[in-house]
């Protein structure tokens, strides 16, 4: 972790900042907390340590990749099992006038406090890719806030708001978890789409606005359908187009351009790196052999 993004704990319940606050503390032998409850909204990532949260009456005990979303008013503490291993997490705090502010600008932004709130569930666990995320627009969210750059208020709120709608989204996907059936027509479409378009930039961001699904849950679909991930599949489908043309007797550099490769360096590597032999000689082989 990054040692100079830490934040020395404090029991201070209330805000200093009018709209969000965010910190990151390590800590051991943290003296307890008491049973107390705040007037915004606290997100809350367990990152390591031997805790478990008490919420309203239920106890919680957490692991790596947990995200727990306390809502105003509703009472909570720690306990810590062993104070001998680090308590690592991180804090966000949202003050209630500013998530209907954000709501006002997309009713998307109000998703997780409305399930949470509604059918009582604050903890939610999210699997590593979507944690690691998390952690990287944190620490993205903290620098920020601890320099001096220019532009640094616009920032900020950009990455706030970012990662309060990423945690909305990854909430949505796990309570709205998809079918089946509808996780294999995500697949076929995929798979269909990045046929008819690899000449084309493919990229997770983009497959991921047009088929308006998170790029994690793409990347998830893929590699459980086929076994391999989408950047592998696209790389050897585009080695396949080109081995195609170049076996229609089309200039090998014209071949890769039109493929969606950027330059023939990358091409050249990753054609002998999938088949043994470099373009031109399995032209010069297939020539032999016809």
């Amino acid at each position: 972790m990054k040692k100079n993004l830490r934040t020395d704990f404090s029991l201070r319940q209330y805000m200093l900042n009018k709209d969000f606050e965010i910190y990151y503390y390590s800590d051991k032998n943290m003296k307890r907390v008491k049973d107390h409850s705040h007037d915004y909204f606290e997100f809350y990532f367990f990152i390591g340590g031997s805790v478990s949260i008490h919420i309203g009456d239920v106890d919680h005990v957490l692991k790596k990749g947990d995200m727990i979303m306390i809502p105003p008013g509703v009472m909570h503490h720690l306990t810590i099992s062993d104070s001998e291993f680090p308590y690592q997490r991180f804090i966000f705090w949202i003050s209630k006038d500013y998530q209907e502010y954000l709501i006002s600008q997309g009713r998307e932004y109000g998703f997780l406090t409305e399930y949470a709130i509604k059918h009582k569930e604050y903890v939610f666990h999210f699997d590593n890719l979507s944690f690691n995320t998390i952690q990287s627009k944190i620490f993205n969210l903290i620098e920020e806030l601890q320099s001096e750059r220019f532009g640094k208020n616009i920032k900020t709120y950009l990455l706030a708001n970012d990662l309060f709608f990423f945690l909305n989204r990854g909430v949505y996907e796990i309570v709205n978890p998809m079918s089946p059936k509808e996780e294999l027509s995500l697949y076929q479409n995929l798979y269909l789409y990045i046929e008819d378009h690899l000449d084309e930039e493919l990229t997770l961001d983009g497959l991921s606005k047009e088929f308006f699904v998170s790029k994690y849950h793409i990347a998830h679909v893929f590699k459980e359908q086929l076994g391999v991930s989408i950047h592998q599949f696209i790389l050897k489908k585009r080695l396949e187009m080109c081995k195609t043309l170049i076996l229609g007797n089309e200039d090998i550099t014209k071949a890769c351009l039109t493929c969606g490769f950027k330059d023939y360096t990358s091409f050249f590597r990753a054609f002998k790196k999938e088949y043994g032999i470099s373009p031109k000689s399995f032209r010069e082989m297939s020539l032999k052999i016809q």
